[in-house]
Protein backbone atom coordinates (compact mmCIF):
# COMPACT_ATOMS: atom_id res chain seq x y z
CA UNK A 1 0.00 0.00 0.00
CA UNK A 2 1.20 3.38 -0.98
CA UNK A 3 2.04 5.55 2.36
CA UNK A 4 2.33 8.41 -0.14
CA UNK A 5 -1.00 8.48 -1.59
CA UNK A 6 -2.44 7.83 2.00
CA UNK A 7 -0.18 11.02 3.14
CA UNK A 8 -1.45 13.03 0.29
CA UNK A 9 -5.16 12.62 0.83
CA UNK A 10 -4.77 12.96 4.89
CA UNK A 11 -2.79 16.47 4.02
CA UNK A 12 -5.53 17.71 1.63
CA UNK A 13 -8.45 17.20 4.38
CA UNK A 14 -6.18 18.54 6.90
CA UNK A 15 -5.78 21.95 4.86
CA UNK A 16 -8.39 22.25 2.41
CA UNK A 17 -11.32 21.27 4.03
CA UNK A 18 -14.06 20.90 1.57
CA UNK A 19 -14.61 18.46 -0.86
CA UNK A 20 -14.49 20.61 -3.94
CA UNK A 21 -10.84 22.33 -2.25
CA UNK A 22 -9.34 19.02 -1.55
CA UNK A 23 -10.36 17.64 -5.34
CA UNK A 24 -8.67 21.05 -6.92
CA UNK A 25 -5.83 20.36 -4.39
CA UNK A 26 -5.17 16.70 -5.49
CA UNK A 27 -6.10 17.61 -9.29
CA UNK A 28 -4.01 20.22 -9.32
CA UNK A 29 -1.03 19.90 -11.74
CA UNK A 30 1.58 21.49 -9.45
CA UNK A 31 2.88 18.99 -6.95
CA UNK A 32 4.26 22.10 -4.80
CA UNK A 33 0.34 23.23 -3.69
CA UNK A 34 0.13 20.19 -1.43
CA UNK A 35 3.89 20.15 -0.63
CA UNK A 36 3.61 24.12 0.56
CA UNK A 37 0.48 23.12 2.42
CA UNK A 38 2.69 19.94 4.23
CA UNK A 39 5.62 22.82 4.89
CA UNK A 40 3.19 25.17 6.60
CA UNK A 41 1.54 22.63 9.07
CA UNK A 42 3.25 22.85 12.56
CA UNK A 43 5.68 19.46 13.48
CA UNK A 44 2.66 18.01 15.29
CA UNK A 45 0.44 17.68 12.81
CA UNK A 46 2.87 16.40 10.65
CA UNK A 47 3.83 14.05 12.75
CA UNK A 48 0.25 12.72 13.38
CA UNK A 49 -0.86 12.53 9.77
CA UNK A 50 2.53 10.54 9.79
CA UNK A 51 1.08 8.54 11.85
CA UNK A 52 -1.92 7.66 10.20
CA UNK A 53 -0.71 7.24 7.10
CA UNK A 54 1.00 4.63 8.15
CA UNK A 55 -1.87 2.85 10.00
CA UNK A 56 -3.69 3.13 6.63
CA UNK A 57 -1.40 1.36 4.97
CA UNK A 58 -0.52 -1.26 8.02
CA UNK A 59 -4.28 -2.21 7.63
CA UNK A 60 -4.46 -2.26 3.78
CA UNK A 61 -6.19 0.58 3.47
CA UNK A 62 -5.65 2.65 -0.04
CA UNK A 63 -6.21 6.23 -0.60
CA UNK A 64 -7.19 6.25 -4.58
CA UNK A 65 -7.06 9.96 -5.11
CA UNK A 66 -9.09 11.77 -7.74
CA UNK A 67 -6.07 11.76 -9.93
CA UNK A 68 -5.03 7.92 -9.48
CA UNK A 69 -5.53 5.67 -12.66
CA UNK A 70 -7.39 3.73 -10.87
CA UNK A 71 -10.14 6.51 -9.75
CA UNK A 72 -13.25 5.16 -11.75
CA UNK A 73 -14.70 7.48 -14.56
CA UNK A 74 -18.25 6.58 -13.30
CA UNK A 75 -17.56 8.72 -10.52
CA UNK A 76 -16.44 11.95 -12.94
CA UNK A 77 -19.57 14.22 -14.12
CA UNK A 78 -18.85 17.16 -16.28
CA UNK A 79 -15.14 16.40 -16.33
CA UNK A 80 -14.59 16.94 -12.61
CA UNK A 81 -14.66 13.98 -9.79
CA UNK A 82 -17.88 13.66 -7.40
CA UNK A 83 -15.61 12.62 -4.89
CA UNK A 84 -12.04 13.94 -4.28
CA UNK A 85 -10.69 10.33 -2.91
CA UNK A 86 -12.02 7.02 -1.96
CA UNK A 87 -10.57 4.88 0.76
CA UNK A 88 -10.36 1.62 -0.02
CA UNK A 89 -9.88 -2.47 1.47
CA UNK A 90 -10.12 -5.50 0.54
CA UNK A 91 -10.10 -6.02 -3.34
CA UNK A 92 -8.76 -3.04 -5.47
CA UNK A 93 -10.25 -4.49 -8.77
CA UNK A 94 -14.06 -3.97 -8.13
CA UNK A 95 -13.62 -0.15 -8.75
CA UNK A 96 -13.59 -1.29 -12.37
CA UNK A 97 -15.79 -4.19 -12.37
CA UNK A 98 -19.05 -3.40 -13.71
CA UNK A 99 -22.18 -3.61 -11.34
CA UNK A 100 -25.35 -2.53 -10.41
CA UNK A 101 -25.95 -0.30 -7.17
CA UNK A 102 -29.04 -1.33 -5.07
CA UNK A 103 -30.85 0.58 -2.27
CA UNK A 104 -33.66 0.63 -0.21
CA UNK A 105 -35.26 1.43 4.00
CA UNK A 106 -33.33 -0.09 6.32
CA UNK A 107 -36.67 -0.68 8.10
CA UNK A 108 -37.85 -2.49 5.16
CA UNK A 109 -40.69 -4.94 4.88
CA UNK A 110 -40.89 -8.77 4.93
CA UNK A 111 -41.65 -8.56 1.09
CA UNK A 112 -38.54 -6.09 0.76
CA UNK A 113 -36.28 -8.28 2.75
CA UNK A 114 -36.99 -11.23 -0.09
CA UNK A 115 -36.75 -9.07 -3.11
CA UNK A 116 -33.58 -7.90 -1.91
CA UNK A 117 -32.31 -11.23 -1.35
CA UNK A 118 -33.51 -11.99 -5.54
CA UNK A 119 -32.07 -8.94 -6.79
CA UNK A 120 -28.69 -9.57 -5.34
CA UNK A 121 -28.49 -13.17 -6.49
CA UNK A 122 -29.81 -12.12 -9.66
CA UNK A 123 -27.28 -9.40 -10.02
CA UNK A 124 -24.45 -11.93 -8.78
CA UNK A 125 -25.72 -14.66 -11.24
CA UNK A 126 -25.04 -11.89 -13.98
CA UNK A 127 -21.43 -11.60 -12.98
CA UNK A 128 -21.79 -7.98 -11.90
CA UNK A 129 -21.11 -6.85 -8.68
CA UNK A 130 -23.10 -5.66 -5.90
CA UNK A 131 -22.85 -2.45 -4.91
CA UNK A 132 -24.64 -0.88 -1.59
CA UNK A 133 -24.50 0.22 1.73
CA UNK A 134 -24.28 -1.33 5.10
CA UNK A 135 -26.92 -0.54 6.63
CA UNK A 136 -29.26 -3.23 8.20
CA UNK A 137 -32.01 -4.37 5.68
CA UNK A 138 -31.80 -3.97 2.20
CA UNK A 139 -28.41 -2.82 2.17
CA UNK A 140 -27.47 -6.63 4.74
CA UNK A 141 -29.43 -8.27 2.31
CA UNK A 142 -27.91 -7.83 -1.11
CA UNK A 143 -24.40 -8.16 0.42
CA UNK A 144 -25.08 -11.56 2.11
CA UNK A 145 -26.65 -12.94 -1.63
CA UNK A 146 -24.11 -11.79 -3.79
CA UNK A 147 -21.58 -13.26 -1.16
CA UNK A 148 -23.45 -16.27 -1.03
CA UNK A 149 -23.69 -16.63 -4.63
CA UNK A 150 -20.49 -16.85 -4.93
CA UNK A 151 -20.00 -13.10 -6.42
CA UNK A 152 -19.27 -9.68 -5.35
CA UNK A 153 -19.73 -6.73 -3.95
CA UNK A 154 -18.50 -3.29 -3.21
CA UNK A 155 -19.55 -1.93 0.39
CA UNK A 156 -20.13 2.04 0.40
CA UNK A 157 -19.71 3.16 3.87
CA UNK A 158 -21.94 6.52 5.32
CA UNK A 159 -18.35 6.99 7.95
CA UNK A 160 -14.88 7.11 7.74
CA UNK A 161 -13.55 3.80 6.76
CA UNK A 162 -11.74 3.26 10.51
CA UNK A 163 -15.08 2.63 11.79
CA UNK A 164 -15.73 -0.06 9.83
CA UNK A 165 -16.23 -3.50 11.38
CA UNK A 166 -17.01 -6.90 10.04
CA UNK A 167 -20.97 -7.56 11.15
CA UNK A 168 -21.91 -10.26 13.05
CA UNK A 169 -24.15 -11.17 9.71
CA UNK A 170 -21.04 -10.98 7.89
CA UNK A 171 -19.06 -12.92 9.95
CA UNK A 172 -19.00 -16.65 8.09
CA UNK A 173 -19.17 -15.07 4.74
CA UNK A 174 -17.31 -12.25 4.20
CA UNK A 175 -14.22 -12.81 2.04
CA UNK A 176 -12.11 -9.97 1.56
CA UNK A 177 -11.03 -11.56 -1.88
CA UNK A 178 -14.51 -10.44 -3.18
CA UNK A 179 -15.61 -7.40 -1.21
CA UNK A 180 -14.18 -4.22 -1.62
CA UNK A 181 -14.85 -1.37 1.66
CA UNK A 182 -15.24 2.48 0.11
CA UNK A 183 -15.22 5.82 1.80
CA UNK A 184 -15.33 8.81 0.45
CA UNK A 185 -15.09 10.64 3.82
CA UNK A 186 -11.67 11.15 5.95
CA UNK A 187 -11.04 7.87 8.07
CA UNK A 188 -12.24 9.19 11.03
CA UNK A 189 -15.47 10.78 10.50
CA UNK A 190 -18.47 9.57 12.60
CA UNK A 191 -21.74 8.32 10.79
CA UNK A 192 -24.14 11.32 9.60
CA UNK A 193 -27.76 11.59 8.37
CA UNK A 194 -25.97 14.11 5.52
CA UNK A 195 -22.98 11.92 4.98
CA UNK A 196 -25.18 8.78 4.45
CA UNK A 197 -27.22 11.41 1.56
CA UNK A 198 -23.77 12.50 -0.37
CA UNK A 199 -22.66 8.56 -0.20
CA UNK A 200 -25.66 7.12 -2.21
CA UNK A 201 -24.24 9.16 -4.95
CA UNK A 202 -20.88 6.66 -4.90
CA UNK A 203 -23.36 3.82 -4.47
CA UNK A 204 -25.40 4.62 -8.01
CA UNK A 205 -22.14 5.80 -9.75
CA UNK A 206 -20.31 2.68 -9.20
CA UNK A 207 -22.95 0.96 -11.13
CA UNK A 208 -24.21 0.40 -14.10
CA UNK A 209 -28.02 1.16 -13.14
CA UNK A 210 -29.21 2.04 -9.70
CA UNK A 211 -31.95 -0.95 -8.30
CA UNK A 212 -34.63 0.44 -5.78
CA UNK A 213 -35.85 -1.80 -3.79
CA UNK A 214 -38.21 -0.21 -1.35
CA UNK A 215 -38.05 3.48 -0.94
CA UNK A 216 -40.40 5.95 1.06
CA UNK A 217 -42.29 8.88 0.59
CA UNK A 218 -39.19 11.21 1.32
CA UNK A 219 -35.53 9.68 2.59
CA UNK A 220 -32.40 8.80 1.34
CA UNK A 221 -33.14 6.16 -0.90
CA UNK A 222 -36.03 7.94 -2.58
CA UNK A 223 -33.55 11.31 -2.94
CA UNK A 224 -31.00 8.67 -4.49
CA UNK A 225 -32.97 7.20 -7.15
CA UNK A 226 -34.03 11.81 -7.84
CA UNK A 227 -30.40 12.19 -8.18
CA UNK A 228 -29.59 9.03 -10.23
CA UNK A 229 -32.59 9.98 -12.73
CA UNK A 230 -30.64 13.53 -12.94
CA UNK A 231 -27.72 12.26 -13.33
CA UNK A 232 -28.98 9.55 -16.29
CA UNK A 233 -27.93 6.34 -14.68
CA UNK A 234 -30.85 4.09 -15.42
CA UNK A 235 -32.94 3.43 -12.47
CA UNK A 236 -34.67 0.00 -12.27
CA UNK A 237 -37.43 0.43 -9.42
CA UNK A 238 -39.48 -2.48 -7.81
CA UNK A 239 -43.22 -2.61 -8.15
CA UNK A 240 -45.16 -5.18 -5.98
CA UNK A 241 -48.48 -4.17 -7.25
CA UNK A 242 -50.85 -3.19 -4.70
CA UNK A 243 -48.09 -3.38 -2.02
CA UNK A 244 -45.65 -1.17 -3.85
CA UNK A 245 -43.76 1.14 -1.74
CA UNK A 246 -45.04 5.19 -2.05
CA UNK A 247 -41.25 5.78 -3.12
CA UNK A 248 -40.89 3.48 -5.72
CA UNK A 249 -44.85 5.15 -7.45
CA UNK A 250 -42.77 8.24 -7.29
CA UNK A 251 -39.85 7.20 -8.74
CA UNK A 252 -41.66 5.37 -11.66
CA UNK A 253 -43.83 8.43 -12.08
CA UNK A 254 -40.25 10.49 -12.69
CA UNK A 255 -38.84 8.09 -15.03
CA UNK A 256 -37.80 4.63 -13.32
CA UNK A 257 -38.06 1.66 -15.32
CA UNK A 258 -40.81 -0.65 -13.68
CA UNK A 259 -39.32 -3.80 -12.45
CA UNK A 260 -42.34 -6.90 -11.70
CA UNK A 261 -40.37 -9.88 -10.93
CA UNK A 262 -37.44 -11.40 -10.85
CA UNK A 263 -37.04 -12.95 -14.34
CA UNK A 264 -37.97 -8.97 -15.47
CA UNK A 265 -35.06 -7.59 -13.37
CA UNK A 266 -33.17 -10.50 -15.03
CA UNK A 267 -33.91 -9.15 -18.73
CA UNK A 268 -32.97 -5.64 -17.66
CA UNK A 269 -29.31 -6.96 -16.27
CA UNK A 270 -28.49 -8.75 -19.68
CA UNK A 271 -30.00 -6.05 -21.51
CA UNK A 272 -27.69 -3.63 -19.56
CA UNK A 273 -24.62 -5.83 -19.86
CA UNK A 274 -24.63 -5.36 -23.92
CA UNK A 275 -25.67 -1.83 -24.06
CA UNK A 276 -23.18 0.93 -25.31
CA UNK A 277 -24.03 2.65 -21.67
CA UNK A 278 -21.60 0.55 -20.01
CA UNK A 279 -18.47 2.43 -18.86
CA UNK A 280 -20.04 6.28 -19.59
CA UNK A 281 -19.08 9.04 -17.21
CA UNK A 282 -22.27 10.55 -15.30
Amino acid sequence: MSREDNLRALVAFEVFKTPQKITRALLDPNPELLRGAWRALDRGTQESLHKQSEDLSNRKILAVCADDPRFPNSLVFNGRPIVPVLFCTGDLSLLGAPGAGMCGSRKVSSLGIKAARACGEEVSDRGLTVVSGYAKGVDTETHLAALERGGRTIIVLAEGVNHFRVKREFSEKFDPERVLVVSQFHPQQPWASYSAMARNHVIFGLGLALIVIEAGEKGGTLAAGRDALKRGRPVFVLNFGDETPPGNRILLDSGGREVKSRRGLGEALDHLKDSPYQGMLI
